[in-house]
């Protein structure tokens, strides 16, 4: 296909992040580096241009001569343009060190002076090419940047590749990209050195869709646009813009069922090959775009008796795919078939639901095209569509059923039982949980324009509450206006105050207010007869007793599980089996609480229960870690870190957690921006719960990165914010024993015993015995730094068996860890001198124990206490006070910026692992700067010097 020039994307747009290019944008600029070749290829629109702009951009300095050429289709038959463009303004810097001959050709060519041919003037052409490239390059390196190489006329082709395959060691690189479909690039690599790197540029995923979108400037569209314009646009970065900005223009949006507007200079990518299909196979085609899952049968079903010999035309003009495997027809783009339906007049696309209505074998599906067959209300239709949306819902698909009550509402009667609002409400609850919040939020908020029935508004109230998800603190003033609609209602009321109990916990941090409020809310909905909101508020009411470790936990969790059970508020995650796996696993009850989480996330995967599954996805991933299945932990924290930035759902708790999994088992410096990120989630939700739990996942990352004093202003922190939420059950954050062991580190062992009694007396009292096990390891190294070297390795040996014991695989390694590291301090101390040769045999334990877990980081210590000997055993504090002192008066993304700088990293590097672009990174920056009183990036690499030689 042919890009059109008149929707290419102007330069002054591109963005200087090369969005979702990160990996592969540093594996060709090391190549680069290497003094190698690139090729980039990939399909039109891919983003082939804006990677070599950026790689022009970031490695073609003043140092080096770079050379440019961009050819253009139009001009692809005009012999040595891309030479002239390459060679047109240094002829005069090069022609003076040529042969006569090959000077006399060479201008012949780029100035078309003359009649100059590769068949007359082919050798001295060719060896002029190659004379000029070593001429310049004896000045210094030169780099090649070429653009569109499919386009390039022949001549210059064949003497570019001619040239690039004789240069040898001579300083000549080439950066060139070529648009090809598959894998077709390997002729163009003739054009390029023998040393090139070809990478192949891929679709976008929805996430990074969503980052160009937002970069460029399309902040109001839903998470429900752009995962239609992800799929229309099959993640091509250009086609993504042009149907967002499409979108963005367009006085109104698309209702739903209805495709995504393809602006006219998308269509026109498609449109000029559809042109030579004859009409009837052109209206074959509409049919199967208008299918969810078109195959053969049903487009003969659907009236096109001819569809076989029809769409093997399309196939052959590449606008389908074939696979003899799959029934399904399949557009070799979504874009073609978005096309072909936005192309279509209203009244043929009518025309084409109403015979799949009758065609199509699912219930879901026929009442789908049934709907976007019929314009005005219909009652009939109407109904049909609300049991389709029924039978969605059951089968796990609550966006389809979301979709589906829509439409139902939009056929429905204004005068109708039930009416077009009350089906709008399901279709925001379907949203919801579906995790499309935005969606229900803008339904809620119509619906609430008109809506004067007391239980249609507070119903609303409660979506536009739900998708506030963690920020409740910016629907504060949501609570008065639903409490004065519920009047006294005690069923309206228990569904506000099970909310206010939500409200009291995140936003105002108050356990024992969140507490009262969820068993006021049980008591209302119990007089109200909703069974429903009674056993969420006994839920929530059992799960704040269960971290505040109240007395009455257990009694308020069997209330939560008595029948008569609700089938959703069963496996909702802030439901009663929810509750019991929170009582599970902070009872030490591991293969209990898997087995329970297990099967939750499977029912909620069933039924299509997004923010669910997030959350379910992170219970088990915290499972499997507290088990010291490290690697499987840092799976599932990934996966469900994923699915929360695709859904906007629960992304600050999935960081979080995968923060813990990769300082277990990953990549600590990668688990410290988690952290961090987590931390700054929280402070932007005002969410003081999971601040608390960000912190702590911060405190742990610093302390197998080596940095026990930040761990101890982390969780010291942390012990303040629980403090002041009341939570007193050391099990829900499990963060004691590690400020206790940082605060050993630092040298404050006395600090260090406090902690631990404190903590101790809430886990005697509880029975906590894998946190009392954790603290005796702690405590075994306070005893160990005031020179009770006994007492302590016969505690850890203790330890070490109690643990393993538990199920607890980690802590047993680290605990063995500990040990080792005594006794080789011991040792060193028995010899004379009190120095001793690395003795690898003391950490065999500990080693096979984190080698077990997968747990790399912490077994990259064990190797470097194997190496360094018992001189090193316990690592100083890795910042100085001058540099941590100047970094604790900034913000939290200001020290995550400033932190990566320290390490090195380029703008578009930490704009890459924040998730950021380099726009805010430099204006992060900026503020730093100010902040510290220095005047660039330089002064900060200098206070990173300065605590490395400490």
């Amino acid at each position: 296909m042919t890009a059109r020039r008149d929707f290419q994307e102007p330069p002054r747009s591109r963005p200087d992040l090369v969005i979702g290019r990160e990996e592969l944008f540093a594996s060709a600029r090391d190549q680069l580096g290497r003094g190698g070749s690139v090729l980039l290829h990939g399909p039109a629109g891919i983003g082939k241009s804006t990677v070599l702009r950026a790689l022009a951009a970031d490695y073609g300095g003043p140092d080096r001569t770079v050379l440019r050429c961009s050819a253009t289709e139009s001009e692809s038959h005009l012999p040595f343009l891309a030479l002239a463009d390459l060679f047109g303004l240094v002829l005069d810097e090069v022609s003076g060190h040529l042969p006569a001959a090959q000077r006399t050709a060479l201008e012949s060519a780029l100035t078309g002076r003359g009649e100059s041919t590769l068949q007359r003037d082919g050798l001295a052409l060719r060896l002029a090419v190659l004379s000029a490239l070593r001429v310049l390059a004896a000045k210094g390196p030169v780099l090649v940047v070429a653009d569109d190489l499919q386009w390039l006329d022949a001549a210059s082709a064949e003497l570019l590749g001619f040239a690039a395959r004789r240069l040898g060691d001579t300083p000549v690189q080439m950066l060139s990209a070529v648009r090809t479909e598959g894998e077709e690039y390997d002729r163009h690599l003739r054009a390029s050195p023998p040393d090139t790197l070809a990478v192949r540029l891929g679709p976008l995923t929805r996430t990074q869709v969503s980052a160009l979108l937002d970069h460029r400037g399309y902040t109001p569209l839903s998470r429900s646009t752009i995962r239609d314009i992800h799929r229309t646009s099959g993640g091509n970065p250009l086609f993504a813009l042009e149907l967002g900005r499409a979108l963005a223009e367009s006085p109104a949006r698309p209702r739903p069922g209805e495709p995504l507007p393809v602006p006219t200079s998308l269509r026109a990518l498609v449109l000029s090959r559809l042109e030579m299909l004859p009409d009837e196979a052109r209206r074959t085609l509409l049919v199967a775009s208008a299918g969810a899952r078109p195959t053969l049968a049903l487009l003969r079903a659907a009236g096109r008796e001819h569809a076989e010999a029809e769409t093997a035309q399309a196939a052959a003009l590449g606008l389908l795919t074939t696979d003899p495997e799959a029934p399904a027809l399949r557009f070799a783009h979504p874009l073609i078939s978005a096309a072909l339906y936005a192309e279509a007049p209203a009244q043929e696309r009518r025309a084409v639901h109403a015979a799949l209505s009758t065609a199509a074998s699912d219930p879901i599906e026929r009442a789908r095209h049934l709907a976007l067959a019929t314009t005005g209300t219909d009652p009939e239709v109407a109904a049909r569509l609300a049991e389709a949306g029924a039978l969605a819902r059951d089968r796990g698909a609550p966006s389809v059923a979301a979709s589906l009550g829509l439409l139902a509402a939009r056929h429905t009667p204004a005068d109708s039982v039930p009416g077009p609002d009350e089906r709008r409400l399901q279709a925001a609850e379907d949203a919801i949980t579906a995790g499309e919040a935005d969606l229900a939020r803008d339904i809620a908020r119509d619906v609430l324009t008109r809506a004067t029935v007391p239980a249609e508004r507070v119903r609303a109230w409660m979506v536009v509450i739900e998708a506030a998800g963690q920020a409740l603190g910016e629907v504060d003033a949501v609570f008065p206006q639903v409490l004065a609609d519920a009047g006294d209602d005690p069923g309206l009321l228990a569904l506000v105050h099970y909310q206010l109990a939500w409200r009291g916990l995140v936003v105002e941090g108050d356990f024992a207010e969140a507490r009262q409020e969820a068993a006021h809310a049980a008591d209302l909905a119990a007089r109200g007869g909703d069974r429903r909101t009674e056993l969420m508020a006994l839920s929530f009411q059992a799960s704040t007793e269960t971290l505040m470790g109240h007395p009455d936990a257990p009694a308020t969790v069997k209330r939560a599980l008595k029948e008569p059970q609700d089938p959703y508020v069963a496996c909702h995650h802030n439901g009663a089996g929810s509750a019991r796996f929170r009582w599970l696993i902070m009872s030490d009850q591991l293969a209990e609480a898997r087995a329970t989480i297990t099967a939750l996330l499977r029912e909620v995967r069933r039924r299509g229960m997004v923010e669910s599954e997030v959350h379910f996805l992170r219970f088990l991933a915290d499972t499997e870690l507290r088990s010291g299945h490290c690697g499987r932990a840092l799976d599932l924290a990934r996966e469900s870190l994923r699915l929360a930035r695709d859904s906007g759902i629960g992304e600050g708790a999935s960081a979080m957690l995968t923060s813990l999994a990769e300082a277990s088992a990953g990549d600590v410096d990668r688990a410290l921006a988690l952290a961090r990120e987590a931390a700054d989630h929280a402070e932007v939700d005002g969410d003081q719960m999971y601040l608390s739990r960000a912190l702590a996942a911060l405190g742990y990352a610093q302390l197998v990165a080596g940095d026990p004093a930040g761990t101890v202003r982390s969780l010291r922190r942390v012990r303040e914010l629980e403090q002041g939420l009341g939570i007193n059950d050391p099990a829900r954050g499990r963060w004691h024993g590690d400020l206790a062991e940082a605060l050993v580190r630092i040298g404050e062992p006395g600090e260090a015993q406090d902690v631990i009694d404190t903590a101790r007396v809430h886990a005697l009292r509880l029975g906590r015995e894998s946190v009392l096990a954790v603290l005796d390891r702690a405590e075994a190294l306070v005893r160990a730094a005031r020179g009770e070297h006994e007492t302590a390795a016969v505690r850890l040996t203790s330890v070490q068996g109690r643990l393993g014991r538990l199920g607890y695989g980690l802590e047993e390694a680290r605990a063995a860890f500990a040990l080792a590291r005594l006794r080789d301090r011991a040792a060193a101390q028995a010899r004379p001198g009190g120095t001793a040769q690395p003795g690898p045999a003391s950490y065999d334990e500990a080693a096979r124990l984190f080698r077990r877990c997968r747990a790399l980081p912490w077994l990259r210590q064990v190797d470097a206490a194997v190496t360094a000997g018992p001189a090193a055993v316990e690592p100083p504090s890795v910042a100085p006070p001058v540099a941590l002192d100047a970094l604790e008066g900034l913000a939290s993304m200001e020290r995550q910026v400033a932190s990566l700088v320290m390490e090195g990293a380029t703008n578009r590097e930490i704009a890459g692992r924040l998730f950021i672009s380099v726009k805010t990174v430099e204006a992060t920056l900026t503020r730093v700067y100010r902040k510290l009183g220095i005047r660039s990036r330089v002064d900060i690499v200098r206070l990173a010097a300065g605590r490395r030689s400490t």
